[in-house]
């Protein structure tokens, strides 16, 4: 590898974690964001001569939010085939300290659930103007519309997340304490304590993808929500451990029957809002035992 080469890839190593980040929060899937970011690095050793690109991390974003984009278009059409609820592939990491990753929020499992309400189009709109701060001018270029209609998408996108997003999220103490006292009450079986830890409006989301059994559908409501779950859980699991899913304090089961499962709680004023559980192995291949 010559000097310049040389160059070119740790330039281009030093933007790969912002670039995953984009490609994840646009597809919900690693491996499609991996294929991106590889991609991307493809292309830019194209480039006649890419070291006089005057902002690289610009233009990388805007490579990777084109692939990404293309990306979600072919996987929008694969999931109308997806049997049961389709959720995004979680990110596990350990939740100790020495160990732990930092994830800023465009990777939390709620805003990519609330992403998914969004055409591709105000997805990537938002994801690149709101979250990753490109200019409207470079986000057009992208998404294939004028820097005027890509304001209007980014804002339409704006007033969903704002609605869907808990106003008042935990540290992550509070986070974790609560995790414990959820994981305390299905291990005992405890109706009314689970009850006081659920939103009255909670949901409960599960994803099989027709490989393992899962929730058909989505169940909402405190009651039937506290009753599922102590259905989900009256066979003890082998192992549950904590974990940080998608940057916040979530558990992974491994239930009586060697299914792995992964739980992401989104909270807000201190109640848990929604449970999404990841059992489709297809999912889960990079998460650790």
């Amino acid at each position: 590898m010559t000097a310049a080469e040389e160059t070119l890839a740790r330039a281009f190593e030093r933007q790969r974690p912002r670039l995953l980040r984009v490609a994840y929060a646009t597809t919900g899937s690693l491996a499609e964001a991996e294929d991106c970011v590889q991609e991307a690095w493809l292309r830019l050793r194209g480039v006649p001569d890419p070291l006089a690109i005057r902002d690289l991390p610009s233009w990388l974003t805007r490579t990777v939010g084109r692939l990404a984009l293309d990306a979600l278009g072919s996987a929008r059409a694969r999931r109308e085939r997806y049997v049961g609820t389709w959720l995004p592939e979680p990110l596990v990491e350990s939740d100790d300290p020495a160990e732990r990753v930092t994830l800023d929020e465009s990777v939390s499992m709620a805003l990519l659930v609330v992403l998914e309400q969004l055409t591709p189009a105000e997805r990537t709109a938002f994801l690149l103007h709101d979250v990753f701060g490109l200019p409207f001018e470079e986000v057009a270029a992208v998404v294939g519309r004028t820097p005027a209609a890509v304001r209007q998408l980014a804002s339409r996108a704006r007033r969903h997340v704002e609605r869907g997003l808990p106003r008042f999220p935990p540290t992550h103490g509070e986070q974790a304490a609560l995790v414990a006292a959820f994981a305390e009450a299905c291990r005992d079986g405890d109706l009314k304590r689970l009850i006081t830890l659920l939103d009255p409006d909670v949901v409960v989301r599960g994803d099989g993808g027709g490989r393992v059994s899962a929730l058909p559908e989505p169940v909402r409501g405190v009651e039937d929500v506290a009753r599922w779950l102590l259905a989900f859980t009256r066979r003890p699991p082998r192992r549950v451990r904590t974990a940080l899913v998608n940057g916040a304090v979530g558990l992974v089961l491994e239930d009586a029957d060697g299914v792995r499962s992964v739980l992401a709680a989104t909270v807000d004023a201190g109640r848990i809002t929604a449970l999404d559980v990841v059992r489709n192995p297809d999912k889960l291949t990079a998460v650790r035992d």
